[in-house]
């Protein structure tokens, strides 16, 4: 027969008497209560604590701090109380009050390293990781940005975050510890709330122009932390999606205590970081005049202005100053939060409306959040996270950039008629970019619901069992009209299109964690089955010749000519098992495996299931009595090694199958449709599959004011997933398979530094990141294949230029001398040299091509401080990439110098007779196009990516309005930059996987300044 203990039973009766006495007696206070009003203050500052949880030694009952730091207890017990406070950021303290009031001063202790993160499935102190986790300062989650994504930029080791489009709602791409596939996907996995997503865009077939980032759809300003898994010992719980490495997105959660009413909102405006310089009318009526009198010199040196005109022509029309705009910004924040003991929860709804730089371009996105915890009883925990968030952007058409750049500034916008001039009037037909801009409609609609809601149950002490239930619904709808008036929609006398996807993801996950200890062995398991499918819906219709463009794309039937519509759906489902173990013996001497077993539909049938295991090791060395002993002064000192591998499943739908495909045949006078085999099976087709080994170390000293990190990584991705040439005789040109490996090498250093304490406070991050990527093999005994401008290479990185070398300019009387390396048959004076890479005497394209260049950066950085005085605070953030290329298409066609489109500035200094130029050839009408050095430039910069000043006024003038906070703030993004490149912004990629670091004609990145409130009730 069981032993129990009447003691808890006692407490509860004369806990019940007590409340029982204190309701009926008369007097203010009973005798047999006790009462302790007390107020907790920081031991340094001797600044009140807010939400400090006090609670009575041996009993549940706890109170917490108020704003001021002052608390209650009305208890059964007498005076002494044994008290116990709690606080993060903190030490923990037990303490025996003997008197009312009592003042009680908390020591902080350091807040990294108590710090409790999120990682795969569960959540960890900072101290006791074994892997490389990286958490995104808290200052920086505070930038007035569009997407998740974007906060990311020069704020953790390791971490490349590049620009793909300024426009409004538009992306970036992201490569942790570099980038390793080649023709399957290289951004990471996020997981929000516990939910999965790849951040990837699902094309509708309809429109034109970059499309808008998924993850432009989720508030940034309902996140509470980010955290970034580096290693394989952080990501190989994730499998078959973490080769690219996975970040964490936890959103904001109520807290129980005093509800808290917060309005967040700002206004500001954005321009265009810079102006690319070209020609006036006057200086390209001159130019053109040149090239057609090379072409054709028996028609005279005037063949398209008399010198009067060209006197008279001035500037002509601006095309970037026409298209370019200050945009409007505006942003609002409203959050409702709170609870109680057994319910906490945080409401928050979100507007924001962003103007593009260019002309009817924008994005708009309403949202609503709901995040709602409970305990219904001691064992249960529930709790669900839904967002809901629609958005709207107006796009910018592709090749619009480009346009602006190199239209005529002879040419106008209007016809005298008042009608838009439809193309550029020379020989390189193009339309008018002004008319397309502000008539063309292109617009993204979305509607994006993503939740999650969980249930975790206490089977016994230390065990857990938890099931999450998720759902990401995501709909979008793409609608496009060319009208009838401007170039691209004359011809088909007006073009309507319409497209729809449904996209929806679920998810299960069942979980069992189980957590204790044995004297000093302290440990923590972890068993799990995952399932998640995802179904993708799409079509689109549309119609061209309508008998009127005021319709837009409302009425299609209505066109006279049906262009023939398409629907499509594709699926993937996988299923996994996961396992991790964490152990740690006296904490000091850390150990950490896992395996996560998944089955992909993605890959063939022999290959759909892939085992990914990890190990890691760490030694806490600062707890060791003979290191406390001999370095008094180093706060912390841990090792950490791991090593594990993980996956990549990021390569569409049925690519192992042999899937059919419609098309269209003429028997006779009849078209008939049927079907064709789309591409060979390959059963075998299995994972990219990466091994990542790393070491490091973290340091903490003068009482953990000065933290520094630093990993060595080695990343080795074999199987990579390539399109193989095979015989013609099979049918078929490629077949995919998984062939070649490449490798990402690198270091990581971090630094954070508690400056200055007190009243002014001064705090750095610092982060620096060295990547080495290398192709090891690419199959089959191939040593290198060419991709347009780029050369995949064994020994050479990913990213790497392949093309011709200048040389100078051919002067007078070198015509025969040098004339065969200009790549001429008639070669001339002011033509451009090339380098004879091969040395046969002579140049051409297809043989004296050669590596000019690569994409990779040398290093990248990021540095903030924050600064805080009484209250005004001050951080920014400076970051920057160096010793990267970027290939500037823009450039390469402002210098063809052709008189047919307008031209770089760089064209007053061109060769002709009287200015035998070393640098820029003779204007010339119809050049062949070569890809030089020339056009590839330094992509190295750093910049002033935010800065954020405000004040926050005192607590006691607010009081009396029943005001606990009141913020004023300015911020500004992309402030200034240093850099030598010429185009628009050096922060720039294609989002390729190979051709990365091109830019050709990118939407460009915008400077902005806003100024908004926090008011908190």
């Amino acid at each position: 027969m069981k032993n129990f203990s009447v003691l808890p039973y006692a407490i509860l009766v004369v806990l019940f008497l007590s409340t029982f006495v204190f309701a009926k007696a008369q007097q203010p206070q009973p005798i047999i209560n006790a009462s302790l009003i007390g107020t907790v203050i920081d031991a340094t500052t001797k600044e009140p604590i807010e939400g400090v949880t006090i609670q009575l030694e041996a009993v549940t009952h706890s109170v917490k701090t108020d704003q001021k730091g002052k608390f209650q207890f009305v208890t059964g017990q007498k005076l002494p109380f044994t008290l116990i406070l709690t606080f993060v950021g903190y030490q923990k303290k037990r303490i025996i009050v003997n008197t009312s009031p009592a003042i009680i001063e908390l020591v902080p202790s350091s807040e990294d390293l108590e710090e409790v993160v999120v990682v795969g499935y569960g959540t960890q102190k900072r101290r006791d990781l074994t892997g490389a986790v990286a958490s995104l300062p808290e200052n920086l989650l505070r930038q007035p940005v569009s997407s998740l994504d974007q906060t990311l930029k020069g704020a953790v080791s390791g971490v490349q975050v590049t620009q793909t489009s300024g426009q409004p709602g538009g992306g970036v791409s992201i490569r942790i510890r570099g980038g390793a596939s080649i023709q399957g996907g290289n951004e990471p996995l996020y997981v929000i709330d516990g939910f999965p997503v790849y951040n990837q865009t699902e094309s509708t077939g309809v429109g034109s122009g970059t499309p808008v980032n998924p993850l432009a759809s989720i508030n940034p300003a309902d996140i509470e932390s980010i955290e970034v898994l580096k290693d394989a010992a952080a990501t190989a719980i994730y499998g078959s999606r973490g080769a690219n490495g996975v970040i964490l997105v936890t959103t904001k959660k109520g807290k129980a205590g005093h509800v808290q009413l917060n309005y967040d909102g700002s206004i500001g405006v954005q321009r265009v970081l810079k102006n690319i310089d070209v020609l006036s009318a006057h200086d390209f009526a001159i130019l053109r005049n040149e090239a057609l009198y090379d072409a054709n010199p028996s028609l005279g040196p005037y063949q398209y202005r008399k010198q009067a005109e060209i006197d008279q022509l001035g500037e002509g029309t601006n095309w970037q100053k026409e298209a370019f705009r200050t945009g409007n910004i505006q942003n609002h924040q409203l959050a409702l939060s709170g609870g109680a003991e057994k319910v906490q929860y945080f409401l928050g709804a979100n507007y924001f409306d962003q103007q593009g730089v260019i002309e009817n371009t924008d994005f708009k996105r309403l949202g609503f959040r709901s995040n709602i915890n409970a305990n219904p009883f001691d064992r249960l925990l529930v709790g669900a996270n839904v967002s809901i968030n629609k958005t709207n952007a107006q796009i910018a058409p592709t090749g619009i950039v480009n346009a602006l750049l190199i239209m005529p500034p002879t040419a106008t916008i209007y016809e005298p008629n008042g009608a838009y001039t439809l193309r550029n009037p020379f020989e390189n037909i193009f339309a008018n970019p002004i008319a397309t801009l502000k008539e063309t409609t292109n617009t993204s609609n979305g509607l994006r619901i993503l939740g999650t809601s969980f249930a975790q149950y206490r089977i016994l002490e230390g065990l857990q069992a938890k099931v999450l239930f998720g759902v990401d619904l995501n709909n979008r709808n793409d609608k496009f009209y060319l009208p009838s008036y401007i170039y691209e929609g004359s011809g088909s006398k007006g073009e309507a299109s319409l497209g729809n996807l449904d996209g929806t993801s679920w998810l299960n996950e069942n979980t069992l964690t189980y957590t204790g200890a044995i004297g000093q062995h302290n440990f923590n398991a972890l068993l799990g089955f995952t399932q998640q499918e995802n179904k993708n819906e799409v079509f689109k219709a549309g119609a061209q010749n309508f008998v009127t463009d005021d319709l837009l794309f409302n009425s299609l039937q209505s066109g006279s000519t049906i262009t023939r519509p398409s629907s499509d759906t594709y699926n993937w489902v996988l299923h996994s098992y996961l396992a991790r173990v964490n152990y740690n013996y006296a904490n000091k001497y850390y150990a950490s495996a896992s395996i996560r077993r998944d089955g992909s539909s993605r890959f063939g049938a022999d290959n759909k299931w892939g085992n990914f295991p990890s190990l890691a090791f760490s030694w806490r060395v600062a707890n060791e009595p003979f290191f406390k002993q001999a370095f008094p002064g180093i706060s912390d000192f841990k090792i950490r090694t791991s090593f594990g591998t993980t996956g990549n499943q990021e390569i569409g739908q049925y690519q192992s199958l042999s899937t059919l495909y419609s098309l269209n045949y003429l028997f006779g006078n009849n078209v008939v449709t049927g079907f064709a085999s789309q591409r060979i099976p390959n059963k075998n087709l299995g994972w990219e599959t990466t091994f990542q080994y790393d070491a490091g170390f973290d340091l903490a000293v003068l009482n953990n004011r000065l933290q520094f990190t630093i990993d060595y990584y080695y990343k080795k991705t074999k199987d990579l997933l390539l399109n193989v040439e095979i015989p013609w005789t099979s049918g078929y040109a490629t077949s995919l398979q998984n062939f070649g490996s490449v490798s990402n090498k690198g270091v990581e250093f971090g630094l954070k530094s508690k400056n200055l304490q007190g009243n002014l406070s001064w705090n750095t991050d610092l982060n620096v990141s060295f990547n080495r990527n290398k192709v090891l093999t690419i199959g089959e005994g191939a040593t290198s294949y060419i991709s347009g401008n780029y050369i995949i290479k064994v020994g050479e990185p990913l990213g790497t230029f392949y093309g011709t070398v200048t040389d100078g300019i051919l002067q007078l009387g070198e015509e025969s001398s040098k004339g065969a390396l200009t790549g001429n048959a008639n070669p001339k004076a002011g033509d451009r040299l090339y380098k004879d890479i091969n040395g046969d005497g002579q140049f051409t394209t297809a043989n004296d091509r050669t590596l000019i260049g690569n994409a990779q950066p040398d290093f990248i950085f990021g540095i903030s401080n924050t600064f805080s005085y009484k209250g005004f605070d001050l951080s920014f953030l400076i970051q920057g990439t160096v010793g990267n290329d970027l290939l500037n298409i823009n450039r390469q066609n402002l210098e063809m110098f052709t008189g047919q489109q307008n031209a770089s500035i760089d064209a007053l200094d061109r060769w002709t007779a009287t200015n035998p130029s070393q640098l820029y050839p003779r204007a010339k009408l119809d050049p062949a196009p070569i890809f030089s050095d020339q056009f590839v430039e330094s992509g190295s910069f750093a910049r002033l990516k935010s800065l954020q000043l405000g004040y926050s006024f005192p607590k006691e003038w607010l009081k009396n309005a029943h005001i606990t906070n009141l913020n004023l703030y300015l911020a500004a993004q992309n402030l200034l930059t240093w850099t030598s490149y010429k185009g628009f912004d050096p922060e720039v990629t294609s989002g390729s996987n190979v051709q990365i670091g091109t830019d050709a004609g990118i939407y460009p990145a915008a400077k902005s300044v806003s100024l908004g409130v926090s008011l908190t009730f």
